[in-house]
Order: C-alpha cells, then sequence, then structure tokens
C-alpha cells in the first residue's frame, strides 16, 4: 500500500511539474508552440496521425507542435480537462471518452452500426454529414472544435477463455472504456461490464480482476496485452473511433491562414492515417501468433454472430433513451450518411 501511494504521489508530482511548464508558454490564441495530448504511444495509429499533423504544420508555418503521448500528462479525463481550460490546443479521444460530455457521442458504440467493408467504412468517416456538421455543432458546445474523427480498426475482444457466443461471456468482467452505452452493450452482450482508466487494464488482467478487453488489433499486439490473454475473438461488432479537437477559443483566435493551416494539416494527417492502417490488423495479429502460438483466434461466423445482433437492438434502444431526440436524430443521420456509402 505504502508503494503504491509513494508512486501516486510522484505521478501527480511530474503531472503537475509538466502543467506547470506548460502555463509559462504564450496564451493559446498567441501561442507559437501548439500543445497536442493523444491517447496513445507515438508509434501507434493515434501517435502516427499526430507526427503527421505536426509535420506538416511545421512544413507549411514558423509554428511548432508538442506531442504528449498517452501517460504524460495523466488519463484521458485529465487530457480533455486541458483542452477545454485552454491549456493544450488540440486533443486526440475516443468518444467512449467523451460520452457523460457529449452524450450523442456514444453512437459509435452501438454495436453492428458501423460497416465491416474498410472502402466504406472510410469513405462515411470521409464524407457524412453527422461527422462533419451535426458533430461539429455538439463539440462547439462544449469548448471544442471538431478538426476530424477517423476508424482505428476493428475491435477484437480478448479473454481468458475463447468465445463463440454471448454465454461464454457470463459472468466475465470485461474491461470497457468510463462510457454508459458501452456498459450496457456488454451487459447486453452478457458480460460484467467493469469500466477502467487504460492505464490499469494490462495490470487488472494479469491479477484476474478482470477477465476481458476489447481494441483493435494492432493496440492489443503493440500494448501486449496478448500476454494477458488467452483468446482474441472477432465478432464484427464496431471499429474504434476516434475524435481530434481543438480547444475553440484557440481556434476562434487564429487567423483566417492559421486556421486554413490547421485544416489542411488534419485532413493530410487524415488521408495519411487510413492508407497507413492498410494491412495493419493483419500484421498485427500475425506478429501475436508468432510471440504467443497458444494464442486462441475466433472469428465468428454469421449464426455466431446473430445472437450478438440481436442484442444490438436493446443497445440502441437504450441509446435513444439516454439521448433522446437530439441522439435519434444523429442516429438517423448517421444510417442515411452509411445508406449513401454502402450504394
Amino acid at each position: 500500500m505504502r508503494t503504491k501511494l509513494i508512486r501516486k504521489v510522484l505521478m501527480a508530482t511530474s503531472a503537475a511539474s509538466v502543467l506547470a511548464s506548460l502555463s509559462l508558454l504564450p496564451t493559446a490564441a498567441q501561442a507559437d508552440t501548439w500543445k497536442y495530448a493523444i491517447e496513445e504511444a507515438l508509434t501507434e495509429v493515434q501517435g502516427v496521425y499526430a507526427t503527421k499533423f505536426k509535420e506538416e504544420i511545421e512544413k507549411n508555418s514558423d509554428h511548432e507542435v508538442q506531442i504528449f503521448p498517452y501517460g504524460t500528462l495523466g488519463e484521458s479525463a485529465d487530457t480533455m480537462e486541458q483542452t477545454q481550460a485552454g491549456i493544450l490546443q488540440f486533443v486526440d479521444q475516443s468518444p467512449g471518452f467523451t460520452g457523460a460530455l457529449i452524450p450523442e457521442a456514444q453512437v459509435f458504440f452501438v454495436p453492428y452500426l458501423l460497416p465491416g467493408d474498410t472502402a466504406q467504412l472510410n469513405e462515411f468517416f470521409r464524407t457524412s454529414k453527422a461527422i462533419n456538421e451535426d458533430f461539429k455543432e455538439l463539440y462547439a458546445a462544449q469548448g471544442l472544435e471538431l478538426l476530424t474523427m477517423f476508424p482505428e480498426g476493428e475491435v477484437a475482444m480478448t479473454t481468458k477463455k475463447p468465445v463463440t457466443g454471448p454465454e461464454d461471456l457470463n459472468e466475465v468482467k470485461f474491461r470497457v472504456m468510463t462510457n454508459p452505452l458501452l456498459v450496457e452493450s456488454y451487459k447486453a452482450f452478457g458480460a460484467t461490464p467493469t469500466p477502467l482508466p487504460w492505464g490499469e487494464v494490462y495490470g487488472g488482467l494479469q491479477t484476474n480482476i478482470i477477465q476481458g478487453q476489447e481494441n483493435p488489433t494492432s493496440f492489443i499486439e503493440s500494448t501486449k496485452l496478448y500476454e494477458v490473454t488467452d483468446a482474441i475473438t472477432y465478432a464484427g461488432h464496431n471499429n474504434f473511433t476516434t475524435a481530434v479537437m481543438a480547444n475553440k477559443d484557440f481556434y476562434e483566435g487564429l487567423s483566417d491562414e492559421d486556421k486554413k493551416l490547421v485544416q489542411d494539416a488534419a485532413t493530410a494527417a487524415f488521408d495519411y492515417i487510413l492508407d497507413y492502417q492498410k494491412g495493419l490488423e493483419k500484421t498485427a495479429l500475425d506478429k501475436i501468433k508468432e510471440a504467443k502460438p497458444s494464442m486462441v483466434v475466433t472469428v465468428l461466423t454469421e449464426e455466431q454472430r446473430a445472437p450478438f445482433k440481436e442484442a444490438a437492438a436493446e443497445v440502441e434502444a437504450k441509446f435513444i433513451e439516454m439521448t433522446g431526440e437530439s441522439g435519434k436524430a444523429i442516429l438517423e443521420q448517421m444510417k442515411a450518411d452509411l445508406e449513401a456509402v454502402s450504394k
């Protein structure tokens, strides 16, 4: 207990020191050094996007972008607060963590809503009215300028035992982000959803506090989650989504030239990251199999997916119940956008 307490104090002191140094920099509206926090390491998808964004900004201006990987400034809730306060200019955060702030963003956790076809999925993120217009307004109301959203890969479940149906998730303590709808999803799937900060997931699996979690395969491989689980299951139920935002006051205070600079950098990084991810998940799975040959890999058949898809209807109803008419309108617009790219 004493060691754990000392570690927490040291972490808090370190984060406080970093933030104190940040506060000495110019204010957001005048900053030549722009600060950008991500939820992953620099070598992972968000980090690759952020690095490309940084390159575009610095190549086309005198500004500098400083990237803070996960853990540098605390957990996801901390970096969001720092962005809203203007301490950070940019943040990359999954709608899973902004669900409490923007309830409608939980729509990305309605199972089987997003297509499994990569070309359709990418076109949806590129052209969706819900993302590029409706969500912009919702984020703006929270002091955030939504620059883009992009997919990070099909979500896979890793567990201690193989999963072929909801009955295999019975009494499994399954880690979820602190997102009400994701909690409802795994309840509907038969598991016991257990919200945990990302920093506690590996240790939680190692000590059996939890027995399962979900993430894209590339993230499972890079963070070595396969070391503390024994089975990986593809139910086709979702694709991990993330959102890149700027502090609204900072963005509005930019010159027209700098606004265009930011938008152009966001677009260039968006195109780059979609191309970067081609084949990424397959390569990651191959690495997992090589590192742990005993890993049981299961791709559910359509018949096996049927009960999960039935549960999805219940989750969709919960989403509308949670978010009311605003959420219903977002869901309907997303379905229309998805229909448009499936033709």
